[in-house]
């Protein structure tokens, strides 16, 4: 059930970015930032995984351990990729407007 939460808010806020910033396709925007936060999480279970399987005996951690610990790294892989949607997407906009701008001076 949390992972139905996280898709909804996640696609919800990576849609109401796309949006604000005029991009065509804000639902595949959404789609995006759900993948990035799944590929974030089992990046993150792998990299666990490997680490616990060498440090300690594998049978003992807990799945859902796993899945607990992973969550913070999925939601940083979205928060960076935010940070980057931005910042492309501003430089575009920007320019944008300094041709509007330049064309007003013609």
């Amino acid at each position: 059930m949390l992972g139905l939460v996280f898709i909804y808010f996640i696609w919800k806020y990576f849609s109401q970015l796309a949006t604000t910033y005029s991009q065509s396709n804000h639902i595949g925007w959404g789609i995006l930032g759900v993948v990035v936060y799944y590929a974030g999480t089992f990046i993150a279970g792998i990299l666990l995984g490997i680490l616990y399987y060498t440090y300690s005996d594998i049978g003992e951690m807990d799945n859902l351990v796993i899945s607990l610990i992973a969550i913070p790294f999925g939601i940083a892989a979205c928060w960076l990729l935010k940070l980057q949607l931005i910042k492309t997407w501003g430089k575009s906009s920007n320019n944008s407007n300094d041709l509007d701008i330049l064309d007003q001076d013609l």
